[in-house]
């Protein structure tokens, strides 16, 4: 890796930001961490059951404090969470000294890969329309990202030689 800078993955819930996580990490030979992992992993819940039982405002701080925790290591490469970048301390945070890449879908894709996910606590108790709003609003919060990989006609690979060549040229 040519710097010491972390690789940082930010886009909507269903995105693919730990499955391109992941295999960036192997392609580079560098540590991956899924911040909703670490999450779970801490807290030794999932994050559905986090929202269920502490509410989100909970989940947001632990999220935050985590979060900017993990950007401290250096040469890693990080999934954030669907709402992690909504928040102004990570997101100046990972603005100021870090990489970012936006894994950016249309809303229909995104729609199809959430809706009816068990697994996504703000999926489940949503309407189609407020999914599609919250999909607009954190796209805005996302188009600050250093780079944006639009995803929809490209395999996982095709992303991963994009997101690759973006690093490689920065």
């Amino acid at each position: 890796m040519k710097s010491n800078k972390n690789l940082v993955f930010l886009g909507m819930m269903g995105s693919g930001k730990s499955s391109i996580g992941l295999l960036i990490s192997k392609k580079l030979k560098l540590d991956f961490i899924d911040i909703d992992k670490e999450i779970e992993n801490e807290l030794d819940l999932s994050i559905s059951k986090i929202f269920e039982t502490k509410g989100e405002d909970y989940f947001r701080k632990f999220e935050e404090k985590i979060t900017l925790k993990k950007l401290k290591f250096s040469s890693t490469i990080i999934s954030l969470g669907g709402g992690a970048f909504a928040n102004k301390n990570i997101r100046k945070e990972v603005l100021k000294n870090h990489i970012s890449f936006w894994l950016n879908w249309n809303k229909e894709t995104l729609l199809k890969r959430i809706k009816n996910s068990k697994k996504r606590p703000l999926a489940i108790n949503s309407t189609e329309n407020e999914l599609i709003d919250l999909i607009k609003k954190r796209s805005n919060i996302y188009s600050k990202a250093l780079y944006e990989i639009k995803c929809d006609k490209l395999s996982k690979n095709e992303i991963v030689k994009k997101v690759l060549k973006n690093y490689e040229t920065h």
